[in-house]
């Protein structure tokens, strides 16, 4: 275009208002609006390339003005979005692209790329191809903490430790059973983001603005030529961003496992219990206490978790005012900070599993002395007594009571200590052998004669660990498969476009 021609071209808010935006509604409004749509550059222009190549094809524009706008866009393929220059007075990067086309072949060619749709069906598709790549992302770094907890649980398959409930020494547990734990939930918050996935990997773009298009547009070619699973059919639903509180929501659950992980080690990790200990590059220090070492990791997880429990109500308020409105329900930019965080969470939490101290020997020796198996006693007496089990455990809760007032340890304890429990509860002695008695409130013993599926015998724990990296490998394969389709897409838009540009 000539200088003079630059000159003349008309904003898209000077044909319908009388006054330039204000200088408070640039900066409020205009200025961060365009650079949050900076960061979906790439996306912008995979939308125009198959939008554009999908109109070329139905006949809607010629081919020689097709081939010309597509020219352009792929000199734009090629740029990164920091190197495309804007103009915050031309509007939103769609204006800032049709700006550029402008300048380079003229309004009357390119004005014609946006023959058939919307700035609202554009930018909610842009949305969902950003959104569904960056939600491949995290869904990356889901399997490699899930990698690093197998391996961890590797490790520690056979590591005995107490386990707690209400902050009391309950039964005696695995460590590695514990990390199994966490490798489960987190594969079904990754099913979470799967189905999430499904719904925000909808094709929007045909919908134009609200009721659909009297040009012919072929709305699977678009869904083909974008790597989307399916059409989103109800021409209404296209500028509606629900997909985006759903992805919230599944993000949350996963900054939920993180959070109660990162707790429970932070609390092993104190002094009072010393199980385990983060390495030095994953901690803090003090700049007045010489002794500290503080797990700075697991505190900035934490603390980032906080955020998450408001999210999904954060967006659902965001939607509650529109009804069936508009400038909501088509953006939610929550979304982008949530995969951000829950991302980063997810990177830091892998590092800090990778390189635990787990202090084995600490953890056996807080189970002695522990009475942490008197239910495994009292699933003997109950077998070998045919006393009913609530019997039974007010004559273990008598003996426990008994030997704390006199300072007995468990493995200290006899048949005659746990006669006199049973008399004074029950009225009827056991006749147990000190080493029956000893055997049963050994902690070893306790982890060793489990038999339940999903407990923490030898055997089931190797069972669920090759569960945990057989679900890991096909949670692997489903990100794999999912961006080999979009790679095949990207190549078939490509294939569509050099079709025309020759």
């Amino acid at each position: 275009m000539t200088a003079q021609t630059m000159q003349n071209e008309m904003l898209l808010t000077e044909a319908r208002l009388s006054a330039p935006a204000s200088q408070r509604l640039v900066k409020y409004h205009d200025i961060p609006a365009l650079e949050h749509e900076r960061r979906q550059f790439h996306e912008f222009v995979a939308v125009d390339r198959a939008h554009t190549a999908m109109i070329v094809e139905t006949g809607i524009i010629g081919r020689d003005v097709g081939r010309s706008i597509l020219t352009q866009l792929q000199r734009l393929k090629t740029l990164r979005p920091e190197d495309f220059s804007t103009d915050v007075t031309k509007g939103s990067f769609l204006l800032q692209v049709e700006s550029f086309l402008f300048d380079a072949i003229g309004e009357d060619f390119a004005g014609q790329m946006h023959t058939g749709r919307s700035r609202i069906d554009q930018g909610a598709t842009v949305r969902r191809l950003y959104d569904r790549n960056r939600m491949l992302d995290v869904m990356d770094r889901m399997n490699e903490l899930q990698a690093a907890l197998a391996r961890q649980a590797a490790r520690h398959s056979r590591t005995i430790m107490p386990g707690y409930t209400h902050m009391q020494h309950a039964q005696p547990w695995v460590f590695g059973h514990y990390l199994l734990s966490f490798s489960a939930r987190l594969h079904d918050s990754f099913a979470r983001l799967t189905e999430a996935y499904a719904r925000v990997n909808r094709n929007p773009l045909g919908a134009v603005g609200l009721a659909g298009t009297s040009w012919p547009l072929n709305r699977a070619r678009t869904t083909e030529l974008l790597g989307f699973d399916t059409v989103l059919e109800n021409s209404k639903l296209g500028r509606e961003a629900w997909y985006a509180a759903e992805t919230i929501g599944a993000l949350s659950f996963v900054m939920a496992d993180l959070n109660d992980l990162a707790t429970d080690l932070h609390v092993w990790s104190s002094i009072e219990f010393g199980l385990v200990e983060s390495d030095d590059s994953y901690s803090g220090t003090s700049s007045i206490f010489p002794q500290k070492k503080n797990p700075t990791a697991l505190e900035t997880i934490k603390k980032a978790a906080g955020g998450a429990v408001t999210w999904l109500s954060t967006a659902l308020a965001t939607f509650r005012a529109e009804g069936t409105g508009d400038q909501a329900m088509r953006d939610l930019p929550l979304i982008h900070s949530a995969l951000e965080t829950t991302e980063g969470m997810l990177d830091l939490f892998t590092g800090v599993m990778d390189t635990l101290i787990v202090h084995e020997d600490r953890m056996a020796s807080r189970l002695s002395g522990s009475w942490a198996t008197a239910s495994n006693l009292a699933d003997v007496i109950v077998r070998e007594s045919g006393l009913s089990f609530r019997q039974v455990h007010h004559i273990v809760a008598r003996l426990v009571r008994n030997c704390l007032r006199a300072d007995i340890r468990p493995d200290q304890v006899t048949g005659a200590l746990l006669d006199d429990a049973s008399f004074e509860t029950a009225g009827v002695r056991l006749d147990f052998s000190d080493a029956m008695v000893r055997d049963a409130l050994d902690a070893r013993r306790f982890v060793e004669t489990r038999v339940t599926v999903g407990s923490v015998a030898p055997s089931e724990v190797e069972r669920m660990l090759a569960r945990a990296v057989a679900d890991a490998d096909g949670d692997r394969q489903w990100v794999v498969n999912a961006r080999t389709r979009l790679l095949d897409a990207e190549r078939a838009l490509d294939s569509a476009v050099a079709a025309i540009v020759g």
